[in-house]
C-alpha cells in the first residue's frame, strides 16, 4: 500500500505542478517549457522540497525524448532523410567540432589543463534536443530552412555522442589506454544499427497490417509503445543512443499506411514525457554550486553560449539561414542539452573530471537550457522583427496594424498566388500571410503586400482582421499547420467562412471533419484537365471530354464524402473505393453501349430511306 500512496502522491505533485506552472508561463508569453522548468524548481530540492530524488525521474523522462524523436522520423522518408545526409554529417560536425575547439581554447587561456578543457568543451558544446525540437515543434518551424538545420545538427550529436564516450578514458589524468573492446563494440552497435533498418523494413508493416486486423485500438497503441520501445532498449543495450534508434524506426515507418495512425496514438504520450522531461531538468539543477561561486557559473553560461553563437553565426551565413530564422537557430542550439549531462557523467566515472568540476558544468548546461526560452522571448520581441525587415529590403515587417481586408490568405505558395491573382483581377482586396521570409521577400519583389508571419499564431490572425473578414483562404503546404489554423478559426472567428486547400484525400477528410465547407484537392482540376486533353486526343469529341471530366469530378468528390466516415478503417476504405470505381465504370460502359445501339438504329433507319424500304 505505500508504494501505491507513494506513485499515486508523486502524480499528484508533477500534475498539479504543470497544470498551475505551464498555463501560467504560456499567459504571461513565455512559452510551455519555461512553464514546465519552473514547476521543476518550485517542487525540486531547491523549492518546496516536494520531490528530493530528480535524477530517477530524470532517467524515465527522457522517453519523452525517445517518442519526440520517433515521430520525427514518422515526418522523413528515407529520400528526405538521404537528402540531408550533408547537413547532418557536414554541418553537424562543423558545429560540434567548432564548438569544442573554442571552448577548449577558451578554457586552457583561462589557465585549464588541456585534458579537462577538452572535456568541458565537449560537454557543453551539446545541444538540448529535447528543447530544440519542442520549441520548433510549439511554433511549427520544423519544416523551414532554420527547422532542418536544428533537426540535422541534433541527429549528429545523438550520433557523435558514442565515440566521445569512447574517448572519454584518454583524457582520464594519467593518460591511460582505452577501455578494451571499442572495435568490436563499434561492430556490435553497426550490426544493430543494420539490424534495424534492414530488419524493419521486411518486418514492421507486416506486424502492424496483422496488429490492425486485430480491430482493437488499444492493442495499436500498445503495439506502437513496444516498437518505440523495443527500439530503444536495442540501441541502448549496445551503447548507442535511444533516440537515434527511434528516430530511425520513425523514418522506415514514415512512408507506411500507418503513418497517421502512430502519429494519434503516441502524441498525447510524447507531451506528459517531454514535460515530465523538463520538469526533471529543472529539479535537478543544483542551486549550491551556483551560490557557492555564482560568478564562476554565470562567466561559463554567459561565454559558452557566446562562443557557441559565433560559431553557429557564421554558419547560419553559410548555409544559409534566412535572416528572420538565424536567431531562433541561433539560440536553439548555443544552448547546452541532455546529452551534455551524459558526457559529463560519463567522463566523471572514467576519472577525466573531478565531482565539483562536474556539478558546476552540469549546472551551467541545466541554467542554459532554463535561460534558452527567455532568449527566445526576447529574440521574438526585438531581434527577429529587424531581422526580417532588413531580409527583405526593409519591407518585410510583421503585421504592427490593424488590418480591414474581407478576406485573408494563408500560406501565399503556388496555390496561394494563384487564388490571389484572381481576386485582385477581380477588384478583391486580401490580406496575405506566409511564415517563410524567403518567400515573402520573393513575392513582394513583385509587387504582393504579402506579410511576415506564422498564421497558427492566434494574436497575428486578430490583427490580421480574422474577426472581421468574411472569407479565411487557408493554402499552406504543411497539413498539420493547414488543420492548426483551421481549427484556430473556427474556435475564435466562426463567422468568418473557410475555403481550404486539401493537398491529399488525407489532409481533405481533416479538413472536412472540421466542418469546412468548400475543400479544393490540389491536383485534381489539374490531372482532369490533363485526362481530358488525352481523351481529345483520342477522337472523343470536345464538348464529350469536357462533360467527362466534368462527371468524374462531381463522381470522385461525391465518393470522398462517403469514403470520410470511415477514413480510418483501411479495408473500408479500399472496398468503398473499389465499389465506386466500379460503379462508374458500369454506368459509363452502360452509357456506352447506350450511344452505340442508338447510332446503329439511326445507321439503319437512314439506310431504309436511302434504299426506299418500308420503316417497321
Amino acid at each position: 500500500m505505500e508504494h501505491g500512496a507513494s506513485w499515486l502522491q508523486s502524480s499528484l505533485i508533477y500534475l498539479g505542478a504543470a497544470v498551475l506552472a505551464v498555463p501560467l508561463a504560456r499567459l504571461l508569453g513565455l512559452g510551455s517549457i519555461i512553464g514546465y522548468l519552473g514547476a521543476g524548481i518550485a517542487i525540486g530540492p531547491w523549492g518546496l522540497k516536494l520531490v528530493t530524488d530528480a535524477q530517477a525521474i530524470l532517467d524515465f523522462a527522457q522517453f519523452g525524448v525517445v517518442l519526440m524523436l520517433f515521430l520525427v522520423g514518422l515526418e522523413l522518408e528515407p529520400k528526405r532523410l538521404w537528402a540531408l545526409r550533408r547537413p547532418i554529417f557536414g554541418w553537424g560536425s562543423v558545429q560540434l567540432l567548432g564548438s569544442t575547439a573554442l571552448l577548449a581554447a577558451a578554457g586552457m587561456a583561462w589557465g585549464i589543463e588541456w585534458q579537462l578543457a577538452l572535456v568541458a568543451g565537449l560537454v557543453l558544446s551539446m545541444s538540448s534536443t529535447a528543447i530544440g525540437l519542442g520549441v520548433l515543434g510549439e511554433r511549427n518551424l520544423l519544416p523551414t530552412t532554420a527547422g532542418q538545420s536544428v533537426l540535422s545538427v541534433s541527429l549528429f550529436q545523438d550520433v557523435a555522442a558514442i565515440p566521445i564516450l569512447a574517448l572519454l578514458p584518454l583524457l582520464a589524468a594519467g593518460g591511460g589506454a582505452a577501455r578494451g573492446g571499442g572495435a568490436q563494440g563499434a561492430l556490435l552497435a553497426l550490426a544493430v544499427v543494420a539490424a534495424i533498418v534492414f530488419g524493419g523494413r521486411l518486418l514492421l508493416r507486416p506486424a502492424l497490417r496483422w496488429i490492425a486486423r486485430s480491430d482493437t485500438p488499444e492493442i495499436f497503441t500498445a503495439a506502437a509503445l513496444l516498437l518505440v520501445v523495443a527500439t530503444a532498449a536495442l540501441m541502448d543495450a549496445v551503447g548507442l543512443s535511444m533516440a537515434l534508434g527511434a528516430f530511425l524506426a520513425g523514418v522506415l515507418l514514415a512512408e507506411s499506411e500507418y503513418r497517421r495512425e502512430l502519429e494519434t496514438d503516441l502524441e498525447p504520450f510524447k507531451g506528459l514525457l517531454l514535460g515530465l522531461f523538463f520538469i526533471a531538468v529543472g529539479m535537478s539543477i543544483d542551486f549550491a554550486v551556483v551560490l557557492r561561486s555564482p560568478l564562476a557559473v554565470a562567466v561559463i553560461v554567459l561565454g559558452f553560449v557566446l562562443l557557441k553563437a559565433a560559431v553557429l553565426v557564421a554558419m547560419a551565413r553559410l548555409m544559409p539561414v534566412p535572416l528572420a530564422e538565424r536567431p531562433v537557430f541561433t539560440i536553439l542550439l548555443a544552448q547546452g542539452g541532455e546529452f551534455g549531462f551524459v558526457v559529463a557523467q560519463g567522463a566523471l566515472g572514467a576519472g577525466a573530471i573531478d565531482v565539483p568540476t562536474s556539478s558546476t558544468l552540469v549546472a551551467a548546461v541545466a541554467l542554459s537550457m532554463l535561460l534558452t526560452p527567455l532568449l527566445l522571448v526576447l529574440a521574438d520581441r526585438w531581434v527577429t522583427p529587424r531581422l526580417a525587415a532588413r531580409g527583405a529590403g526593409a519591407a518585410l515587417p510583421e503585421i504592427d496594424q490593424p488590418q480591414q481586408a474581407p478576406i485573408i490568405i494563408c500560406g501565399f505558395g503556388r496555390y496561394g498566388q494563384i487564388v490571389g491573382r484572381l481576386l485582385e483581377a477581380n477588384g478583391l482586396s486580401a490580406t496575405v500571410l506566409d511564415h517563410s521570409a524567403d518567400q515573402v521577400e520573393t513575392v513582394r519583389r513583385f509587387g504582393w503586400p504579402t506579410f511576415y508571419g506564422d498564421a497558427t499564431r492566434l494574436d497575428l490572425l486578430r490583427v490580421a482582421g480574422a474577426a472581421q473578414a468574411r472569407v479565411i483562404v487557408v493554402a499552406i503546404d504543411d497539413v498539420a499547420q493547414s488543420l492548426a489554423v483551421v481549427d484556430l478559426v473556427r474556435q475564435h472567428f466562426p463567422r468568418a467562412t473557410i475555403v481550404a486547400r486539401a493537398r491529399n484525400a488525407t489532409h481533405w477528410y481533416g479538413l472536412h471533419e472540421r466542418g469546412v465547407p468548400h475543400i479544393e484537392r490540389e491536383t485534381l482540376d489539374a490531372a482532369l484537365m490533363s485526362g481530358r486533353s488525352v481523351l481529345e486526343l483520342m477522337g472523343w469529341e470536345r464538348h464529350t471530354a469536357r462533360t467527362q471530366a466534368w462527371r468524374f469530378r462531381q463522381h470522385s468528390i461525391e465518393l470522398l464524402r462517403q469514403m470520410a466516415p470511415h477514413h480510418a478503417d483501411e479495408s473500408k476504405l479500399i472496398s468503398l473505393a473499389r465499389q465506386g470505381r466500379q460503379q462508374l465504370e458500369e454506368l459509363w460502359s452502360r452509357e456506352r453501349e447506350e450511344r452505340r445501339r442508338a447510332i446503329d438504329r439511326r445507321s439503319a433507319g437512314w439506310s431504309a430511306q436511302t434504299r426506299g424500304d418500308p420503316e417497321d
